[in-house]
């Protein structure tokens, strides 16, 4: 069987609040780690949240 071509990723804050969100990514056309700038509530500020694995 193949693989699915998107796979399920956590975006944790870089402020180290613990707040993270859970999105899909296209593993074949993005292959490098993702980072985006969305809003933390924790902090209460949009702050970058990079790729982490779902354990």
């Amino acid at each position: 069987m193949a693989k699915p071509a998107s796979i399920k990723i956590r975006l944790n804050s870089t402020a180290d609040t613990g707040f993270f969100y859970v999105t899909k990514k296209n593993a074949r056309t993005m292959t490098e780690k993702m980072v985006v700038k969305k809003y933390d509530p924790i902090v209460r500020k949009h702050v970058e949240f990079k790729e982490g694995k779902i354990k």
